[in-house]
Parts: C-alpha cells; sequence; structure tokens
C-alpha cells in the first residue's frame, strides 16, 4: 500500500513503460520489408546459384525468428527478476497462483504458431528447389565412393561414341531420369582420389566444371556407402545413396572456383573426399569437354550399386 492510501504500485508505470518499448521494439524488428542482402550471411558463403538465395533467405529468416523468440524469453526473464523479486521489507509469503489459463494457453499456441510458420515457409521453398519440371540444359552424373568423386558428363562430345540411355555403366540410373538424356551423348567422364589437386590453386580433390547460366541436373549416386554432395556456395546439399538415386538442379551465374566436400561420415579417411567446382563460360565448358575427349576419357564410368527392387516399386507407384 502506498503512502496515500492507495493500492497502486510506484512501480506500474514502469512496467508499462517497458512493455511498450519490447513491444515497439518487436513490431520495427517484423514490420521492415528487408530482403537477403540487407541482413548478414551469417556464416554461409556468397551465393553463386540462382537458387541459393532462396536458402539463403530461408536461414536469415530462421535467425530472425529465433532472435525474437530468445529477446522475448530474456525480455521476461528480466522482467520476473526485476519487478517480482522478494521486497525487503516483506517477509510474508506472497499470494499462491495454481495457474493461469491465459498464459497456459498463450505458451501452448505461440510455439504451435512459430513452428507453423517455419513449417510453411521450409516446405514452399524445399518444393521449389527440389522442382525438376525444366529440362536441364546439362547433366551431370556425380558418383561417390570411399574416398573420392567421379563426374560423367551426359551429352555429346565429338569424339565419344555410345548411348547414355542404353549404356551399361549408368544401368544405375532410373529411366525417369535417362528421358531427359540427350540422343546419342557419347559423354566423357573425370574423377579424383585424395591426393588430386586442383592445377590452378591447388585445392585437393577432383575439379568439376560447369557452364555459367545454365541449368544443371545433378544425378546422385553411390558405389559404396551413403555420402552427401555439397557444394558450398550454392548452399545446397544432398545425400548420395547406394541403391536410391537422388537429384536436384541448380543454375551456376558466378565464375570461379569453389569448395565442395562430402557432408555424410562415410569412413575412415571422410575429412578427405573433397573436390572442386569450376564454373567458367559455356564455351569454355565445351572446349573442356573436348580436352578430356582428346586425353581418351570417353564414355562413362560405373554409376554406382542398382536401384533397389522396392525404389524402383516406389517410384513407379508415384509416377
Amino acid at each position: 500500500m502506498s503512502p496515500n492510501g492507495s493500492d497502486r504500485s510506484p512501480r506500474r508505470p514502469m512496467r508499462r513503460k517497458l512493455l511498450q518499448a519490447l513491444t515497439a521494439g518487436l513490431v520495427l524488428a517484423t514490420a521492415t520489408g528487408c530482403t537477403y542482402k540487407d541482413f548478414p550471411r551469417l556464416g554461409m558463403p556468397t551465393p553463386a546459384s540462382e537458387e541459393a538465395p532462396r536458402i539463403l533467405s530461408l536461414w536469415q529468416g530462421s535467425w530472425a525468428a529465433a532472435l525474437v523468440v530468445g529477446c522475448l524469453v530474456w525480455g521476461l526473464i528480466l522482467w520476473s527478476a526485476m519487478f517480482h523479486r522478494r521486497s525487503r521489507t516483506k517477509v510474508e509469503v506472497p499470494p499462491q497462483t495454481r495457474y493461469n489459463m491465459p498464459i497456459e494457453a498463450l505458451y501452448t499456441v505461440v510455439p504451435l504458431l512459430i513452428v507453423s510458420v517455419l513449417f510453411y515457409f521450409t516446405a514452399r521453398d524445399e518444393s521449389k528447389l527440389l522442382d525438376e519440371s525444366k529440362k536441364p540444359d546439362i547433366t551431370v552424373n556425380v558418383v561417390g565412393f570411399q574416398w573420392s568423386w567421379a563426374f560423367n558428363y551426359v551429352q555429346p562430345v565429338a569424339g565419344s561414341t555410345g548411348d547414355a540411355k542404353t549404356d551399361k555403366n549408368l544401368a544405375a540410373i532410373p529411366d525417369r531420369f535417362k528421358n531427359d538424356f540427350p540422343a546419342n551423348a557419347g559423354g566423357v567422364y573425370d574423377f579424383g582420389t585424395p591426393g588430386t589437386r586442383n592445377p590452378q590453386n591447388g585445392n585437393p580433390g577432383p575439379t568439376l566444371w560447369l557452364p555459367k547460366g545454365k541449368t544443371v541436373r545433378f544425378i546422385l549416386t553411390s558405389r559404396d556407402v551413403i555420402h552427401s554432395f555439397w557444394v558450398l556456395p550454392f548452399l545446397m546439399k544432398q545425400d548420395v545413396i547406394p541403391g536410391h538415386t537422388n537429384s536436384f538442379q541448380v543454375t551456376p551465374n558466378m565464375e570461379g572456383t569453389f569448395r565442395g566436400k562430402c557432408a555424410e561420415l562415410c569412413g575412415q579417411d571422410h575429412s578427405r573426399m573433397l573436390f572442386n567446382v569450376k564454373v567458367v563460360s559455356p564455351d569454355r565448358y565445351e572446349q573442356h569437354l573436348k580436352d578430356l575427349a582428346k586425353k581418351g576419357q570417353t564414355g562413362y564410368v560405373p554409376a554406382g550399386i542398382a536401384q533397389t527392387s522396392h525404389e524402383k516399386n516406389r517410384e513407379t507407384n508415384n509416377l
């Protein structure tokens, strides 16, 4: 009770101001229309494909949501510590409250809303990133094996004869991918070992060449265990699973040599499963394939373990 006989606490105006300040800060943090370029990348590399900004935006949005929730929780903790601490002049036990229905409803509904919003944006972006309705300009079969990578460039190349649709080395790839293979795609290949180095910069691992501005479909197969194909500046990775074929498409939009690695613990020398991705002009890319053909690297290396029966049945049922 205050000296004038009123039960109004002098702390209430301060509480009201603090609540108003927290509300204003929350509105300012969420009401501004910003793009991914207006925020720090939070550990992510500079995007180097047309699809990467979508992933970066989702990453930044998740951090923003976590920061808002964190500020709210920290604010409530400080509020309790500052305004509900035990008074030095009072020794009696404060009123005990068994439950508070509005508060209980709040901490049940709010987490559900947060999870629902994050799920919506994740599902929306995932469906866009994994959409392969557009026919690719380039198809590369990425083969993971202990402890390096091989790359089958599935396209017609001068000096290479054959047909990727019937090549026995690509028998592990399902027919649904082969429908988009170009006709008479003799193809060329490249591969590496843990000791392979990029001749330009000395980075370890083989080098995958890609043309700038062209849509590339990666068909991922494995010869032994589960690996994961990760090109860092594409901000996209996907598992390479024996007996199951994964795929995704990207459009590189920045020339340069970028790092890639296996992102799945695959055994003793997992840390040495590195590779490089060199994005060049389309003309230089075509010249590189011709150079591989001149070196005798024509045709394809074995793609990996054939797809299991239950996976074939699942794909047939989903058609």
